[in-house]
């Protein structure tokens, strides 16, 4: 599996990296892991506008999400050769309505529905492409999903928004890449049911047995080299940041 890094930026663009988006390709078929703000013109570095063959969001807040709005435009009034098929877009339930308000001036209701075919994510196993993806509720204040996905004997779990919990613990056993989001700072925010910290991902990481560690969703006003430095002290493993443009080898 190859591994794009689109945006890794949390909570609101920084000036090197767009928000949320991951791209993952393995036997010609792409997938990409939330699509937040700005990622759709970074999207453009690394495949075509039209190269996407589906998308799985893991929950509904903006910098994770909000970019379909403006893939609709794209799929929707496409100038040279009429409304794209509908693409599978994976995501929790309500997503249809969710991107349909922000949006704001569809043609008619259901616009969105010609060209995303909207699957709703429940706890469990489903197949996209070549990849199986299994699925788990994470806590976070809105309905949230973290996702491991395998492939040809390896595995990259990917945390989503959460706080700690078993779910992801779970997930992540024995995967071959975690890529972690570590929003807060170990010692200075504490918020139940909302973020991880970079100590916390490195223990999540160190219980799980997980081979590589890559720290993502650090907003533009935490400093990533601490996350860091406390993820290393829990974790043995390599620890590094995410960062726009990176491409990992899974």
């Amino acid at each position: 599996m190859k591994l794009t890094v689109v945006g890794c930026s949390g909570s609101f663009p920084s000036v090197e990296s767009a928000c949320s988006s991951y791209l993952l390709e393995a036997d010609g078929f792409r997938l990409l892991l939330d699509m937040g703000n700005g990622a759709l013109g970074e999207l453009q570095r690394h495949i075509g506008l039209y190269d996407l063959d589906a998308v799985l969001l893991s929950h509904l807040h903006a910098d994770h999400c909000i970019d379909l709005c403006g893939y609709f435009v794209v799929r929707y009034y496409r100038p040279d050769g009429g409304r794209c098929a509908p693409m599978p877009v994976h995501g929790p339930a309500g997503t249809e309505r969710r991107l349909t308000a922000a949006h704001a001036d569809l043609p008619y209701d259901g616009a969105m529905s010609e060209v995303f075919d909207f699957r709703t994510l429940t706890p469990g196993t489903l197949t996209t492409g070549p990849f199986t993806i299994r699925t788990e509720r994470v806590s976070h204040p809105v309905e949230a999903f973290a996702f491991r996905i395998e492939h040809g004997g390896r595995s990259l779990t990917y945390s989503g928004d959460t706080g700690p919990c078993d779910a992801l613990e779970h997930l992540v056993a024995g995967s071959d890449f975690f890529l972690c989001e570590a929003s807060f700072t170990y010692g200075k925010e504490d918020i139940p049911d909302l973020h991880l910290n970079g100590r916390e991902a490195g223990e999540i990481a160190q219980r799980a047995g997980a081979g590589r560690l890559v720290l993502t969703h650090i907003p533009p006003w935490t400093d990533p080299a601490i996350s860091v430095r406390d993820a290393q002290k829990a974790y043995d493993g390599p620890v590094e940041v995410a960062k726009a443009g990176a491409v990992y080898e899974v």
